[in-house]
């Protein structure tokens, strides 16, 4: 979840890592911290989103150095606070260490150290981490063949080994060596033209870059003046191959909009377009095996996963495939079930999803043949997958997932559509999309209507939304989105689920959402508008037409096949001005980070 920067070179490193950490934001702002090496390691840490340098009430804005490492926390262990932020010393301030993860066994590691009467100044698992360090290094420096940097590297080495669970860290030395070693959670180097860059994402030095090395699970990487690669097992040196990675639509700025949530809602005309130009031989390789295998599971989290299981649905529908949706997190009564004929389609926007790649690497062992659709390039989903698709949605900053879901799903109903022989057919309808999307996003009436929406369901406690068939997870998908953005009690039904429970929390005033299509669910939908206008509720419509039952219409285009990616918009619309009516981060919303790499 938490974001670590790392960069040596000629440039201010206090100023190259700001921009870094605030590339990196989206993965975690609870505290940030950054740390320099001038004459000693200087460290400091602020609680919060990430300010400018002069917010640490600092040296750091005036310090030249050239070298340092920065850290974006989102809590895991111990509270929000100075303290617990990262990086954190060692006893000796000799060197400081940031990490991404969770040591699954650090309360076991701390009991021990506590006995060798190891003090411990935070409640966070970070630090056991460094003190465990520091135990490695006891004997290493009382050998006669001691050498303190080597001794740093080797108690780092046997340290890492020792932890249990998804973790990457890196460290600074008071010597200007930067350590870093990974074992589940992300770690890529960019290369630069004499100048070094450390990260969780390819996108936090993407201006910077033309050569990026991928660190992958159980090796360490030091920067010394070189860059060394080495297997952390064997301590055998690796070779490494520097990789281009086209950061297409790297900028990040809001260009006018007033946050990233309304400007990436306005990006997803193009995103689609981006589905629509992608490589076609790339597309028709996969087809090919899409059709050979027996059974396609699709999976994914929050978002992600509601843009899963509305690919497996476009499977279903226009291609008759056997296709099942999954969460990762609860999918493990089905890793038996895995086998070499089956197939795994998983979309992502980090492709660094910590459940999802615990269900890979047990497909991956069985055979199963593994696709991944991801916006972040050099991701590990991408690493480990036989057929690799590219969203190049630009980077989507606001924590809450908007053009990324829609790229996302407009891909799964273009695969289907391709499966069923059908290519040129579905690009069309998706060309057709997004000229409608297009002009209803520019619509100011469309705008003024939800806002004004928006300013009623925001005094609410509750929202119910209802769908069925191709709006099922569309309505899922509006549910994350207010509840994400607004912090209100949401909850999407299935409208043919509706009588068999949620009914009992239907009445007088209660406002419900229904989402309608001009598809073969569309009388069981009004059969459901009836149901619960009978017992009060306030009934919001969102369908090409009004219909009985309605107290408010929200028109939108009918696009036939790709109805269900056009009703998305509206709902991503009203969950984005709720927040901006209550007031709330809309790009920060509390508690949740963009990229989920921990357990």
């Amino acid at each position: 979840m938490c974001g670590i920067f790392g960069y040596c070179g000629s440039k201010n490193a206090s100023e190259v890592i700001l921009e870094g950490l605030k590339r990196l934001e989206y993965r975690g702002y609870d505290s940030w911290g950054i740390a320099v090496l001038v004459d000693q390691i200087k460290v400091n840490k602020q609680t919060g989103a990430i300010g400018d340098l002069d917010t640490l009430n600092s040296e750091l804005s005036t310090i030249n150095s050239n070298i340092g490492i920065g850290h974006t926390r989102w809590a895991t262990h111990g509270g929000i606070s100075k303290t617990n932020a990262h990086p954190h010393y060692s006893t000796d301030k000799s060197f400081v260490l940031a990490q991404n993860g969770i040591v699954e066994n650090y309360q076991n590691l701390k009991k021990d150290l506590e006995k060798k009467d190891y003090k411990f100044e935070t409640e966070t698992d970070t630090e056991v981490i460094v003190r465990l360090i520091e135990d490695k290094l006891l004997p290493l420096r009382h050998s006669e063949r001691s050498e303190e940097s080597h001794d740093l590297y080797e108690a780092i080495r046997s340290a890492f080994l020792d932890l249990e669970g998804r973790n990457t860290i890196i460290v600074l030395t008071k010597d200007s060596q930067i350590i870093a070693a990974r074992n589940g959670s992300p770690l890529v180097v960019g290369l630069g033209e004499k100048e070094v860059f450390f990260s969780s994402d390819t996108l936090s030095f993407a201006p910077h870059v033309s050569d990026v090395v991928v660190v992958e699970n159980g090796q360490m990487v030091t920067w010394n003046g070189k860059l060394d690669l080495v297997d952390i097992k064997s301590n055998k040196t690796l070779p490494y191959h520097p990789e281009k990675i086209n950061f297409q639509s790297s900028k990040v700025d809001k260009e006018g909009y007033d946050h990233f949530m309304l400007k990436e809602i306005h990006e997803s005309p193009y995103v689609v377009n981006q589905v629509i130009y992608q490589n076609k031989s790339s597309l028709n390789d996969f087809i090919k095996s899409v059709k050979r295998v027996e059974r396609v599971y699709t999976l994914s989290m929050g978002t992600a996963g509601v843009a899963a299981s509305q690919i497996a649905f476009y499977l279903r529908v226009f291609a008759k495939i056997n296709a099942v949706g999954l969460i990762a997190a609860e999918a493990l009564d089905y890793s038996d079930l895995f086998s070499d004929e089956d197939m795994i389609i998983t979309p992502s926007q980090s492709g660094e999803t910590a459940d999802v790649l615990e269900v890979l690497e047990i497909a991956k062992k069985k055979k199963v043949k593994i696709a991944s659709y991801v916006n972040m390039p050099g991701s590990t989903m991408t690493r480990v997958s036989d057929y690799k698709f590219m969203a190049n949605a630009g980077p989507e900053i606001c924590v809450m997932s908007t053009k990324v879901f829609t790229s996302q799903i407009a891909w799964g109903y273009l695969v289907a559509k391709a499966a069923a022989g059908k290519t040129e057919e579905g690009m069309k309808n998706l060309q057709d999309l997004v000229q409608v999307m297009q002009k209803y996003l520019d619509s100011g009436s469309n705008h003024e209507q939800i806002r004004n929406l928006a300013k009623e369901l925001a005094k609410k406690k509750d929202v119910f939304l209802l769908g069925k068939y191709q709006n099922f997870n569309i309505v899922k998908e509006g549910m994350i989105k207010m509840i994400e953005g607004s912090y209100i009690h949401a909850h999407g039904i299935p409208a043919g689920d509706l009588k068999h429970y949620a009914i009992t929390l239907m009445e007088k005033g209660v406002p419900v959402i229904v989402v309608v299509s001009e598809d073969l669910a569309k009388d069981d939908v009004l059969n459901a508008v009836n149901q619960v206008k009978a017992r009060g509720a306030t009934v919001i419509g969102i369908s090409p037409a009004p219909y009985a039952g309605f107290d408010y219409h929200i028109p939108v285009p009918d696009t036939g096949e790709t109805s269900a990616i056009m009703n998305i918009i509206p709902l991503q619309l009203l969950a984005y001005y709720m927040a901006v009516e209550l007031g709330h981060n809309v790009d920060k919303p509390r508690n949740i980070a963009k990229s989920v790499t921990v357990k």
